[in-house]
């Protein structure tokens, strides 16, 4: 059950109304690193969640993200005040609104088609999509998933933090950049609560495999670390001699009934190309070469 606290969880003020920075917040606002995505990915985890851990902190969690699209969609609205009130009342002449309406980027767009409101669309006006929650059902993949979620949408943050003098804004952007910190720790702890917690899943992984590094972008720049040499990994430098990799012959087949298989064979012999044929095209006879 939830219920609505009418303050905000930060308090927003805003300076001056700007259409144009108003769009650009909507990339947390219904974009896929946005606060609408992050509470929908914690909320559907947490409700698949058996661990009452880790249910407990989706949940929280989820509902924070449902507060923190509160307080950018509350920065959106003031944004657009003016350009809502101009569009309401016709306060404007008719330059003077197009001039307003065409800011930049798609504030037009967010200013007619919603009156100023928040629309959930990222800030290209491409509408919310639940393909952005990526959830999968295994905890250390999804958590894994959450972090870098939460590291991505950080990131988002610190641009639009670095596109407003606002000092209103930039304080609570500030706050909801800094909970993406705070979150992104919740889930690395909530991870490495789970032992082992690599490989994901309970299947093990193919030994002759897992511990192979194939160099396959070979060069003048080839880079050696940790991730790709040591004892842990058994280089593969020569592919071409190493391929296929499961000593077979590297081909595809399938074993068919006798009926699927004359059927295919005819198939293959009525759709055969001719390799001596050289007939005349149509791209040859518009051609300006003829």
């Amino acid at each position: 059950m939830y219920i609505h606290n009418k303050k905000l969880m930060y308090t927003v003020r805003v300076s001056e109304p700007n259409p144009m920075l108003a769009n650009f917040l909507l990339e947390q606002f219904g974009g896929p690193q946005g606060e609408l995505a992050a509470a929908m990915r914690y909320f559907t985890q947490a409700i698949a969640e058996d661990d009452p851990g880790r249910k407990d902190m989706l949940h929280d969690i989820a509902t924070e993200e449902l507060s923190h699209l509160e307080v950018i969609g509350s920065i959106v609205a003031m944004l657009n005040k003016g350009i809502k009130a101009n569009l309401a009342e016709g306060a404007l002449k008719e330059a003077e609104l197009y001039m307003a309406l065409g800011q930049g980027g798609d504030s037009h767009t967010t200013a007619l088609h919603y009156g100023g409101g928040p629309a959930l669309t990222n800030s290209a006006g491409v509408p919310w999509s639940a393909a952005y929650v990526d959830s999968i059902g295994e905890p250390t993949a999804d958590l894994r998933s959450n972090i870098a979620a939460e590291s991505r949408a950080k990131i988002v943050y610190e641009r639009l933090i670095n596109v407003t003098d606002d000092a209103g804004i930039k304080d609570a952007l500030t706050f909801l950049m800094t909970r993406e910190v705070a979150h992104q720790k919740a889930f690395e702890k909530a991870l490495y609560a789970i032992e082992p917690n690599f490989p994901p899943g309970k299947l093990p992984p193919a030994p002759e495999f897992t511990n192979k590094y194939y160099n396959l972008s070979q060069g003048a720049e080839d880079v050696q670390g940790s991730w790709n040499s040591g004892k842990q990994w058994e280089v593969v430098e020569d592919v071409k001699l190493a391929a296929p990799v499961d000593k077979g012959d590297g081909s595809a087949s399938v074993v068919l009934k006798k009926a699927d298989k004359s059927l295919m064979e005819a198939s293959a012999i009525r759709t055969m190309s001719d390799p001596t044929a050289d007939p005349t095209t149509g791209a040859e006879l518009g051609s300006s070469a003829n």
